[in-house]
């Protein structure tokens, strides 16, 4: 099947509130740009538990292949996750708190042995990083999404070289 001919979420995002949504939402960026279904919803490892694992379980039964699940202070969910689903889970710790996420961070990062957790960055960076990682699993099965991988590459590539090029043309000084 090509990813064209896919009708149900690919990848499935969750985050443990509705703060949360906006450095989430860069991850759902991410997929949008590369045409891959997804769903994204909120729930809470700690505050709506049987949610969160009959969401997990759904998003598994109806064909997904990867879940990014972002939260912030304790960040428990990607691990609640992780412990109830073979599928592969991306955690994204969520900054804010008088921690400012590092301790989302401590939280996604820490798995015990046995419950793998592929942690990006804090916040947005982190998010968007996650959605890259998702669509670079599902280029394992759908080989389009590799190509345009590729050239998502060459154009940040690309952008660097313009970048120096400007700074060569103007100087440091008249760069800003």
């Amino acid at each position: 099947m090509s990813l064209q001919e896919q009708k149900t979420a690919l990848v499935g995002i969750v985050m443990g509130s509705d703060s949360d949504l906006e450095k989430m939402a860069e991850a759902a960026k991410v997929l949008e740009e590369f045409e891959v279904p997804f769903e994204i919803t909120i729930s809470s490892a700690h505050r709506s538990p049987e949610r969160t694992l009959t969401w997990t379980k759904r998003i598994k039964a109806e064909g997904g292949k990867v879940i990014i699940a972002g939260a912030g202070r304790a960040a428990h969910l990607a691990g609640v996750i992780a412990a109830h689903t073979t599928l592969p889970v991306i955690g994204v710790p969520i900054d804010g708190g008088p921690l400012n996420g590092v301790d989302a961070l401590y939280a996604t990062v820490q798995m015990p042995p046995g419950i793998p957790v592929g942690t990006m960055a804090i916040g947005s960076g982190g998010a968007r990083n996650a959605g890259l990682f998702a669509v670079q699993i599902l280029a394992l099965q759908f080989p389009e999404l590799e190509e345009k991988l590729l050239a998502y590459k060459a154009k940040l590539s690309d952008g660097v070289a313009e970048k120096a090029a400007r700074l060569q043309e103007v100087g440091y000084e008249n760069y800003f």
